[in-house]
């Protein structure tokens, strides 16, 4: 391979994590991306992360094929950009929404950057996230600039890589299940999404009652500590009934963060009549949606795929403010070598999500 220079490095080769099949991947030794497009961006990445629905290939609940890049969740430093690329320069510290969008469709105009006509997911192409450099297409559209200051404090700069995907998502299943002021949500799901969900709930969106369920007490108690005000555990016989009469008729809020079928039949039970659930889990293991409590209940149901992009400024400017702090779901932190034991961790439910720390 032609070696690439960039700012003054001489690089033949990176590090980036590839999937070899169900629990099996690996940092290996690739090729560096180089610039394809006039506008491409190449992204030195200082944090990744592991997100929950990596754990559906990781499981072999989705078929990839072996030789994928992984990794959809990541900030970094600008080091070269293509010639059409306007708004970036080299050195610009940027996080990227979890698709990248071209930001001049219908779409992206709309605020859905995840319908864009030229989206494209990381992972794709040879180009995942989990890895020392990424090819960002369409950089002006996808890439945020971060805020000043961020970069150069560790625990805003880690809340950084919350936003690409799980805080976005939460806030985004928040927004789309119609949250107010002085309101109730629930939210269904004890993940880094829904506790992002209760944190928007509760400190961006000011809901007055914010209820929490899952299944996991260490969970529940940081939802408790992000601003819910009730947590249940979802497999105490009778939780869905007992919210019901908490709310005194269900919640016109309701957030479902998970993707399975037990969480989604909740979800709908609390619902209020008129109310609206939104669903942010990928819903992987939903069998069937239960549309005649729906129908019976005139309950909405919303969501669905976050636009992460149309979010990442308005979130950022409360994690700059200290009104949010995202970072708190990232309970393991590692080096990008050891990018397999994180995958682990999560698989085992020993961590909630895992923060790799690439470089500087």
């Amino acid at each position: 391979m032609k070696p690439v220079r960039m700012r003054g490095r001489l690089l033949l080769s990176m590090k980036a994590t590839v999937y070899h099949g169900a629990r099996d991947v690996r940092l290996e030794n690739v090729p560096d991306p180089s610039i394809k497009e006039p506008l491409d961006a190449i992204v030195r990445v200082v944090r990744a992360a592991i997100c929950g629905s990596d754990l559906w290939f990781y499981r072999g609940v989705t078929e990839w094929t072996p030789g994928d890049r992984t990794g959809h969740e990541f900030v970094g430093v600008v080091e070269e950009v293509g010639a059409g690329v306007r708004s970036l320069k080299p050195g610009d510290y940027v996080i990227a929404p979890f698709v990248s969008s071209d930001g001049t469709c219908e779409y992206c105009h709309r605020g859905l950057q995840t319908s864009c006509v030229h989206m494209s997911n990381f992972g794709d192409d040879a180009n995942g996230g989990q890895a020392e450099f990424v090819r960002v297409p369409y950089a002006d559209g996808t890439l945020v600039k971060m805020a000043d200051g961020m970069a150069s404090d560790p625990q805003k700069l880690a809340a950084s890589a919350a936003l690409t995907d799980v805080m976005a998502t939460g806030h985004h299943g928040v927004v789309t299940a119609g949250a107010q002021r002085g309101g109730t949500v629930v939210v269904v799901g004890d993940g880094a999404v829904g506790l992002c969900g209760i944190l928007s709930a509760a400190r961006v969106i000011g809901a007055e009652h914010v209820i929490a369920v899952g299944h996991n007490d260490a969970r529940l108690a940081l939802a408790r500590e992000f601003g819910a005000t009730h947590t249940f555990n979802s497999h105490t016989e009778g939780a869905g009934a007992e919210i019901f009469e908490l709310t005194r008729g269900g919640s016109l809020t309701v957030v479902e963060a998970v993707g399975n079928q037990e969480s989604m039949d909740l979800a709908i039970e609390v619902a209020r009549p008129g109310g609206i659930v939104s669903f942010v889990g990928v819903p992987h293991n939903v069998k069937q949606v239960p549309l005649r409590p729906l129908f019976l209940k005139n309950v909405s149901l919303h969501g669905a795929l976050a636009p992460a992009r149309a979010y990442i400024d308005t979130l950022m400017a409360h994690v700059m403010d200290g009104s949010i702090d995202p970072s708190r779901v990232f309970d393991l932190r590692l080096p990008l070598e050891a990018v397999a034991q994180g995958y682990q961790a999560m698989d085992e439910r020993r961590a909630i999500k895992v923060l790799l720390e690439v470089g500087a």
